[in-house]
């Protein structure tokens, strides 16, 4: 019985792990971005989307632990961890509690982390857009779809910025 409620602990330690390298890339991403840096926040990006497939990989193995936690002592296998902790030994319900809350904390900074990041890479399109509307007025015009959406059109003129000589 006790192998059971360490292997749900050892699946939530490396649950947050996982996140904590994930809040890490966006961290270095948010710098590159601040940095200016187009290739490295590319760079990030692909990293991220690589650790959140880790993520989503280590959080379905913590599930079927959970999972078969449950059943083996007639519970849901839907339950919540937290929702299974009387039937976890109490010296071992404070350590899955603060792991729980610790995993629950990091998936909010991340989600936010996340946010922010999106909203940077947002604006910097819309300004590089703007630049872009300024250099050749003639090239781009708004369409908005049935749902409100912004779409930005582009039509190919000819170049309007050629070197002079």
């Amino acid at each position: 019985m006790n192998m059971h409620w360490q292997l749900i602990a050892e699946c939530l330690r490396q649950e947050l792990a996982e996140y904590g390298g994930l809040l890490h890339l966006f961290d270095q991403q948010q710098g590159s971005l601040f940095a200016r840096n187009p290739g490295a926040v590319l760079q990030f990006g692909g990293q991220i989307e690589e650790q959140v497939r880790v993520l989503h990989t280590c959080r379905a193995r913590r599930e079927e632990v959970v999972a078969a936690f449950a059943t083996e002592r007639g519970a849901s296998a839907h339950e919540t961890i937290r929702g299974l902790l009387p039937l976890i030994e109490a010296d071992a319900r404070p350590l899955l509690e603060a792991l729980i809350n610790e995993v629950n904390r990091l998936v909010h900074r991340v989600r936010r982390t996340s946010h922010q990041n999106h909203t940077l890479l947002t604006r910097a399109v819309e300004l590089h857009q703007e630049v872009l509307r300024e250099l050749r007025p003639g090239t781009f015009s708004k369409t908005y779809s049935p749902e409100g959406r912004v779409s930005l059109n582009v039509t190919h003129p000819a170049p309007a910025l050629l070197a002079t000589g």
